[in-house]
């Protein structure tokens, strides 16, 4: 099958979850005997219109020029050179099916010309928030969706440094309707939407989406065969994987650290420390436990050295997050998890069996669990022995394929014409 993915940002540009799981699906799609392309914009790239072949996959990268936020929401509503350029690559690889990955900074006019079965996968929340969080920009508070709009432009005008021109909020509104009722079209042409999560698919369906058309498929994470040993060490070793966003919540972890025993404790911080500046420097100098160490971003062919290594891993997000990769790689290393009772995350553990689970923002209440490990050492072992196996990357790619079969393969319609 010839299968072309769409997506807003790729490696090693962009490294992201996103970008991360786009590759490693097309990778195994090449084994599977497909032939998987991948249409990306991006700052440069001299090989246009020529693609690129990466472990079996083309990859064609438009030339952008580096684009600020602004310049990325705009594109979504007028860019006639991507949507060209999609053309051109469409009628090159004459796919059989795309898969649209996502679509933040491409022309929704590009899917209208899209001329195969089209899938979408629900990476985020982006088809209904241009922040793709649901946080919003002027207080850092969960988003319940769009009041009549009014609130998705209060946080355009804070994300711009403009919270000051509350004007402009009725002004704003109908912008934020109209790329509503946009990517509504898109939905409605879509044969199939995949929800990593059973919680993604709630918001989504809430949010005007049909039921019939979201198909629940959990991201699933390449194992290696053979896992490294685990690293015997004194002491407690707590750890956090991923970004570092106020969103994330690692500023209570810290906090939380913080007042733990100062022998005996390690903390290490794995996030790249040059995204969000300022919150880093912030916690960089929140930390006063002499064990928090800040590791800057872990390359993930590291990572599970680095799993081998740590007796907990903790996910402390304050935002409905669709999956988290990470706690299922942690799981899979045989690593607890503590997490946030939030979103998706509520789907991935099971509360006093392989981790436990903490009212998101409750930094007195995450202080309490960690302390039980201080003064528990064998709560580790007892809930490692409550791990199941998680879902894996071959398992994902069968459902995801099994999806791609029934978009190119519509059951047969009786012929009910009159004879």
């Amino acid at each position: 099958m010839r299968i072309l993915h769409i997506l807003h940002q790729y490696l090693p540009e962009k490294v992201g979850g996103v970008e991360l799981y786009t590759r490693t699906l097309a990778r195994q799609q090449v084994k599977q005997g497909h032939k998987p392309a991948i249409f990306t914009p991006a700052a440069h790239d001299p090989h246009w219109p020529q693609p690129q072949l990466e472990d079996g996959v083309r990859v064609y990268r438009v030339p952008v020029g580096k684009r600020e936020a602004t310049a990325v929401f705009r594109s979504n509503f007028h860019n006639p050179a991507l949507v060209d350029a999609y053309k051109q690559v469409q009628q090159r690889e004459h796919p059989h099916l795309v898969h649209l990955q996502h679509l933040m900074g491409l022309p929704w006019q590009l899917v209208q010309t899209i001329t195969a079965p089209l899938v979408m996968t629900l990476h985020d929340y982006w088809y209904l928030c241009a922040n793709a969080q649901l946080i919003t920009n002027y207080d850092n508070t969960v988003c319940q969706g769009p009041k009549a709009w009014l609130n998705c432009a209060h946080c355009a005008l804070a994300r711009v440094g403009r919270p000051q021109a509350l004007p402009l909020i009725p002004v704003l509104a109908p912008l934020f309707g109209y790329r509503h009722w946009q990517l509504r079209r898109i939905w409605q042409q879509a044969h199939t939407l995949i929800a990593p999560s059973q919680f993604t698919a709630g918001i989504y369906r809430q949010m005007g989406i049909a039921a019939c058309k979201i198909e629940v498929i959990p991201h699933g994470i390449q194992v290696p065969t053979t896992l490294p040993a685990r690293q015997p060490h004194a002491g407690l070793h707590i750890a956090y994987i991923g970004g570092l966003s106020w969103q994330k919540g690692v500023h209570l972890l810290v906090a939380a650290v913080n007042q733990l025993p100062h022998t005996g404790v390690r903390l290490s911080i794995f996030g790249d420390t040059a995204v969000f500046p300022d919150y880093a420097a912030q916690l960089q100098q929140q930390a006063a436990h002499p064990g928090i160490v800040f590791h800057g971003r872990l390359p993930h062919e590291q990572l599970w050295h680095t799993l081998a290594d740590i007796d907990l891993l903790v996910h402390p997000t304050l935002w409905y997050e669709t999956s988290s990769l990470i706690i299922q790689e942690a799981l899979a290393a045989r690593v607890p998890v503590l997490a946030s009772h939030i979103g998706a995350i509520q789907e991935r553990l099971r509360d006093g069996v392989d981790g436990f689970y903490f009212p998101p923002g409750d930094e007195h209440a995450l202080l309490a669990l960690l302390r039980r490990f201080v003064n528990e050492p064998m709560l580790v072992d007892q809930l490692r022995s409550g791990i199941r196996p998680v879902t894996t990357m071959a398992q994902h790619l069968e459902m995801v394929t099994a999806v791609y079969q029934k978009a190119t393969h519509p059951p047969h319609q009786p012929d009910t014409s009159p004879s």
